[in-house]
């Protein structure tokens, strides 16, 4: 891939100027007039300038020499297969594919219409805004990557990224970058370090003997109750699992009636418990079953009484099963809030994340900022009522192209 800026006095002139270089196969990806430096700049003519993509030639995540052809890597083959969770498998040919080996002309076309999804959006952003007066010689030292770079920390602050997280991840892109290197390199390393943040997603799956016990925890009004029936219905009904369901939620009524609800209408055992007791009678009933998934009651981290008895369930199986833990937390919830629940929770046990409500925000830094504050692996994301559909296992990739500025697929 090469992208390049040709100027002239006129759009179609600075066109005509990449396709006399670059051939008839250009992408226009940006137009934007540009303003002449100098004293005497009043009386030169202004200047429209393009930015042009080419499909030209295997991708190669090595900077090129200056005495080469420049060329440009695809978002989607960073990061290598190695650092990083795989890409998709229609996203185009991966790093490492045998030399000679011809593209697919479709997969090259998702390939830069995936990357026009996220880099366009950013550009447009940058080069639609009014230019602020600068001193001419402070304009000449800022590159290229310079001001994407001060375009991506903006860019994930108005996604509600914490300010420490965006400066980390923007002072560690600096320290590997280059110079004049081409931002779409310094976009390339963002989008790889991001999902290195994220991590590898961890899924539930069934102990190695008996059944396997997994809480799910977290405050009330996150949707815990619905995020259970959506996943026991996952491997109870599509996965043909074996699953009972329990709910130590005795304060309130309506979620063990919901919980209950939903057990008829997958046909799988439903029990309330009250005592440490009846968790580990439950163990002895279940023992041929895949999962006993737990319902837990919302507590407040100032009720002492709530938390001792909450810690009593969770490590009652302790010895006597495997066990999993999820802090369901909603994203939609203030930052601050967030951080108290999760501190909370940390002082009792280790546990895995799970968010929900994506359909009801537009931005997603709550999830790095946990996943950062917490060390806690992200494992599903749900978006809606809909029991089973709406709850996917947490996808890196989809993620961090929203919080660097791309489209909602």
């Amino acid at each position: 891939m090469i992208i390049k800026k040709f100027q002239g006095k006129t759009e179609a002139q600075a066109v005509e100027s990449a396709k006399k270089e670059l051939g008839n196969g250009v992408v226009i990806m940006n137009v934007r007039n540009v303003k002449n430096k100098g004293i005497l700049s009043f009386l030169k003519s202004q200047m429209v300038e393009v930015t042009v993509a080419l499909e030209d030639e295997p991708v190669n995540t090595v900077v090129p020499k200056k005495a080469e052809p420049k060329s440009q890597p695809l978002i989607q083959d960073i990061p290598p297969k190695e650092k990083a969770p795989a890409a998709p498998k229609e996203e185009g040919p991966k790093q490492g594919q045998a030399p000679g080996k011809e593209a697919d002309p479709q997969a090259g076309n998702k390939q830069l219409e995936e990357k026009i999804n996220t880099l366009h959006t950013l550009l447009e952003q940058q080069l639609q805004k009014p230019e602020e007066a600068k001193d001419e010689a402070e304009e000449q030292e800022e590159t290229e990557v310079d001001r994407f770079m001060k375009l991506l920390y903006y860019t994930m602050l108005e996604n509600e990224v914490k300010e420490q997280y965006a400066n980390q991840i923007v002072d560690e892109i600096k320290k590997i970058n280059k110079p004049n290197m081409p931002f779409n390199y310094a976009l390339a390393n963002t989008y790889q370090k991001m999902i290195l943040k994220f991590g590898k997603p961890m899924e539930i799956t069934p102990a190695e003997k008996g059944p396997k016990v997994i809480f799910f925890v977290g405050p009330t009004g996150v949707g815990k109750t619905t995020t259970i029936a959506k996943i026991a219905s996952k491997f109870s009904v599509e996965g043909d699992k074996k699953v009972a369901l329990l709910t130590a939620d005795t304060y309130r009524i309506a979620a063990a009636e919901q919980l209950r609800t939903y057990a008829n209408i997958m046909e799988v055992p439903f029990r309330v418990i009250y005592s440490t007791e009846e968790i580990e009678q439950a163990l002895r009933d279940f023992r041929d079953y895949d999962f006993i998934m737990v319902d837990t009651a919302g507590h407040s981290p100032q009720n002492e009484a709530q938390k001792e008895t909450m810690i009593g369930f969770i490590h009652s199986v302790d010895g006597l099963a495997q066990k999993d833990v999820f802090l369901v937390l909603s994203a939609t919830t203030k930052y601050k809030d967030l951080i108290s629940i999760a501190d909370s929770y940390s002082a009792m046990t280790d546990y895995n994340l799970i968010f929900t409500k994506l359909d009801e925000t537009s931005t997603l830094g709550s999830l790095l900022n946990i996943r950062l504050h917490t060390g806690a692996p992200l494992s599903y994301v749900t978006y809606g009522q809909n029991v089973p559909e709406d709850i996917e296992v947490f996808n890196p990739q989809k993620t961090v192209k929203q919080l660097l500025g791309g489209k909602k697929n």
